[in-house]
């Protein structure tokens, strides 16, 4: 009795661990250090049990350390141009991110389950939330001229932020976010495709009909 107890708490905790990495992995695609200077302040305060060797992003010093990039971060993306540059570098930052991120919240369960979920699913989905972030700010300054990017960037920081916090507080909402992201990336990809094909179809020469 007590076994099976056991076990299905374990279970539980390994599900909600999973959940968490995965809402803070998307939440690294938005931001790349928005999460983890949540991290660090729910692991500094005891509010989350970090894995085994990740005790560190609960210190002080890299509390400071990320609280100072997340500033600067945010603030950077405000800069007209600078944001599309930073792009470059951001990506595979934040695959980086979504990695450790996820590591440090499945390790505490199964060491080696939360290196695969780190490489896995934590980069996956950090790089998979910012390559659509680069697109929409790429459409912005197409449509707008870069006009509409400190909104864009507005609500990728607030994304990024909630986020963070829900990842952590109320781990399940994540399956909502799962399926959302999903079905807006279906519709990206469909709309893409869809207007390929119509592109395809006024491009096709009409062959004017022969006459006997």
């Amino acid at each position: 009795w007590y076994q099976a107890i056991h076990d299905r708490r374990f279970k539980m905790d390994l599900i909600t661990a999973i959940l968490m990495a995965v809402g803070l992995s998307a939440a690294c695609g938005f931001r790349v250090f928005v999460p983890m200077f949540v991290i660090s302040l729910a692991a500094h305060g005891g509010h989350l049990s970090l894995g085994s060797g990740f005790d560190w992003m609960g210190s002080d010093l890299a509390m400071v350390v990320f609280g100072l990039a997340t500033a600067l971060e945010i603030g950077a993306y405000y800069l007209p141009w600078l944001d599309n540059m930073l792009d470059t570098v951001a990506t595979p930052a934040a695959v980086i991110a979504g990695s450790v991120a996820a590591a440090s919240c499945v390790s505490g369960q199964n060491e080696v389950l939360g290196w695969v979920a780190s490489a896995i699913t934590g980069g996956g989905i950090a790089g998979g939330v910012q390559m659509l972030t680069v697109a929409t700010r790429v459409t912005s300054l197409a449509t707008t001229g870069g006009a509409a990017n400190p909104v864009v960037s507005t609500v990728e920081a607030t994304a990024s932020t909630v986020m963070s916090v829900l990842a952590i507080v109320l781990p399940l909402i994540i399956i909502l976010f799962v399926f959302g992201f999903g079905y807006l990336v279906y519709r990206i990809v469909n709309r893409r495709r869809n207007k390929r094909q119509a592109a395809q179809v006024i491009a096709t020469p009409v062959e004017p009909p022969t006459t006997v």
